[in-house]
């Protein structure tokens, strides 16, 4: 789901830029979300619902959004599923999907909330499928802002999706990158170049990164998109409405009214 922000760990992890690699991302990104599952879940559960499939914090429904087109009877595959809300509202709409995510504490609340679909405890970049297994995929906010090689994630989701399957994947804007990560008036200035890719790193006293995130511009994110075997269909980036008054870490309605906060990709494979 949504990006986590400061580790709970009882040390102040040490917030750095530098370059890390996907083994090293994929085990901070597992260990952040089984360490903050329980607290991640208390503070934002009564937003995400049980059974609501939002794509960001703005929250834009995909009720309302239908990004994905039409859901029943289609195989599809949530991945970054978090508790599964995502995949309990396709269910409900006559889907059968499957909810994949790298964090076991995660899924155990799937389990919690109850009416859970088949879950799958897997890394993104090397999915557990059959070739052709699914004929939508979705992410809101999962798996893609924490790889360091999403090109690698695309491909994977190209090999489970069957010929002119839909992907659909949230991150945060790219834009975002170059303001700090604050819901006030001190979030509305320039701090960094929106050019710089080094990711965000929360490290603990030894070195060892215990968060990560990697930052991708609006065209390399295109440009992963179609090298991952993927057509763009549509860039979607969400305004913020009147209705919602949360702030969400750097997320606000001071913010949103002024610069994007999520960048929706609706993606298809060739048929």
């Amino acid at each position: 789901m949504f990006e986590g922000g400061p580790s709970s760990e009882e040390y102040e992890p040490e917030a750095v830029r530098r370059q890390t690699g996907d083994a090293e991302s994929s085990s901070a990104s597992r260990g952040w979300w089984d360490r903050n599952a329980d607290e991640y879940q208390s503070e934002h559960g009564s937003f995400l619902g049980d059974d609501r499939f939002v794509w960001g914090p703005e929250g834009l429904d995909e009720a309302e959004a239908g990004l994905l087109g039409e859901v029943a009877g289609r195989d599809v595959l949530e991945i970054g599923a978090g508790a599964a809300q995502c995949a309990r509202w396709l269910a409900a709409r006559g889907a059968r999907p499957v909810a994949l995510d790298l964090s076991h504490r995660q899924l155990q609340h799937a389990l919690r909330i109850g009416d859970a679909p088949p879950l799958v405890e897997a890394d993104a970049a090397a999915l557990p499928f059959r070739d052709g297994s699914f004929d939508l995929a979705c992410s809101a906010y999962g798996a893609v802002p924490f790889v360091a090689d999403p090109v690698r994630v695309f491909r994977e989701v190209r090999r489970v999706l069957r010929p002119g399957g839909r992907w659909v994947f949230s991150v945060t804007h790219p834009i975002r990158w170059a303001f700090p990560d604050e819901p006030g008036p001190e979030g509305l200035s320039v701090a960094a170049s929106y050019f710089d890719r080094t990711p965000y790193v929360e490290q603990d006293e030894r070195g060892r990164a215990v968060y990560v995130e990697h930052h991708r511009t609006l065209g390399d994110r295109v440009r992963d998109v179609v090298a991952g075997g993927f057509r763009l269909v549509d860039l979607v980036e969400p305004e913020w409405p009147a209705w919602n008054g949360q702030e969400w870490g750097g997320w606000s309605p001071l913010r949103g009214n002024l610069i994007p906060g999520t960048a929706i990709f609706v993606c298809e494979r060739d048929a």
